[in-house]
C-alpha cells in the first residue's frame, strides 16, 4: 500500500534536512526496504508502534502504510518535525510526535503495554537504548530535576532504577544496528563476538538477525553494513539474577577477556566467588553461558 506523500528525497530537499553526524543520522530512503522492515516488525497486525529517531519519516510511513494502528515517534532533531507533521496530516490521528531525547524518557509513562518498538536507531545511541530496554531501567530526577539514564557499557548510572518486573512493557524489538553490534547481540559462547551485550540480550530475549542493509541504501552512506535485529522477550529470564550484579560481573569478566576468570574477577572475590558459583577458575569469560553468568551474579556479595 502506498501513500500520497512525496518521495523522501524530495522531502529532504524541501526541508533542507542534511543528516547530522553529531546525531548519528543516516536517512533510509528506500521505501521498499522500509516496508520490509515494517513487515518484519509486525505492522500488518495493527496495534501501536514506538519509533526512535524517525528523521524525515521513511520507516514511519512504512509502518503506517503496512497497517500499524498508531505510531508514537520520538525525534530529537527539531528540523525533522515539519516533515513528520506532513505524515501526521496524511494519517489523521495515527501519528504522535514527541520532540525529546529518547534516552531521557521513561517510556512506561507514555506508551501502552505491549507496544512494539521498531526503529532505525541513530548509531551513536543505539546500544544505549537497547540496554535501557533490556534492563527495564527508567529515568528518575536528581536534585536539580535533570533526567539521568545509563550509557553504553557503563551499567546503570546513579538516578536510574532497575525495573524488576519482567516481561517488559514492549512485546518485540525490531531494530537496525551496525552489523558488528548486531553480531554482538546474537553471539553465543565460544565466539569472538560474545560479550556483555550478548549475555544481557540472551538472558532475557530470543534475538536473531533478520537481514542486512547495504550502506548504499542510506543518505549519507555509512561506512559499514547495517543489520535488522529482532528481539522477542522470554516469559522469564534464562536464570534469575539481579541486573546490577549481572552488569558488575560481566563488566569485570569481559573487561579483561583474555585473562582467566580467577584474575579478572579478583576485585569481586576471585576464586572464592567462582567456587561459590560452581565455575572453573581457569575458564575465560567467553566460555561461560548466560546461566553461569547469572550464577556468578547470585554469588556476588551485597
Amino acid at each position: 500500500m502506498s501513500d500520497s506523500l512525496p518521495p523522501l528525497r524530495d522531502v529532504i530537499a524541501s526541508y533542507d534536512l542534511a543528516a547530522k553526524k553529531s546525531l548519528g543520522q543516516n536517512f533510509l530512503l528506500d521505501l521498499n526496504l522500509t516496508r520490509k522492515i515494517a513487515r518484519a516488525a509486525g505492522a500488518a497486525e495493527g496495534g501501536t508502534f514506538y519509533e526512535v529517531g524517525p528523521g524525515p519519516g521513511g520507516l514511519t510511513r512504512a509502518l503506517l502504510s503496512e497497517g500499524a494502528g498508531k505510531v508514537i515517534a520520538v525525534e530529537r532533531d527539531q528540523r525533522c518535525l515539519p516533515a513528520l507533521g506532513d505524515i501526521a496530516a496524511a494519517y489523521p490521528g495515527q501519528l504522535e510526535i514527541i520532540n525529546a531525547d529518547a534516552l531521557s524518557l521513561d517510556e512506561r509513562e507514555i506508551l501502552p503495554p505491549g507496544v512494539r518498538i521498531a526503529s532505525n536507531l541513530p548509531y551513536n545511541v543505539g546500544t544505549a537504548l537497547l540496554i535501557k530496554w533490556l534492563t527495564g531501567a527508567s529515568t528518575s530526577k536528581n536534585a536539580e530535576g535533570n533526567s539521568q539514564c545509563e550509557q553504553t557499557g557503563a551499567g546503570l548510572r546513579p538516578g536510574v532504577r532497575p525495573n524488576k518486573n519482567w516481561p517488559p512493557f514492549w512485546s518485540s524489538l525490531t531494530l537496525m544496528f551496525q552489523r558488528e553490534v548486531a553480531e554482538r547481540i546474537i553471539a553465543k559462547p565460544d565466539s569472538e563476538h560474545y560479550g556483555r551485550l550478548s549475555v544481557l540480550a540472551g538472558w532475557r530475549t530470543k534475538a536473531k538477525i533478520l537481514f542486512d542493509v547495504n550502506r548504499s541504501a542510506f543518505v549519507p552512506p555509512p561506512s559499514v553494513t547495517s543489520s535488522i535485529v529482532r528481539l522477542d522477550p522470554l516469559a522469564e529470564p534464562v536464570a534469575p539474577a539481579d541486573i546490577r550484579r549481572l552488569e558488575r560481573v560481566t563488566a569485570a569478566a569481559f573487561g579483561q577477556r583474555r585473562k582467566m576468570l580467577r584474575h579478572s574477577l579478583k576485585p569481586l572475590g576471585g576464586e572464592a566467588l567462582l567456587e561459590k558459583a560452581g565455575i572453573d577458575p581457569t575458564a575465560r569469560p567467553e566460555q561461560l553461558n548466560v546461566a553461569q553468568f547469572a550464577a556468578l551474579a547470585n554469588a556476588l556479595n551485597n
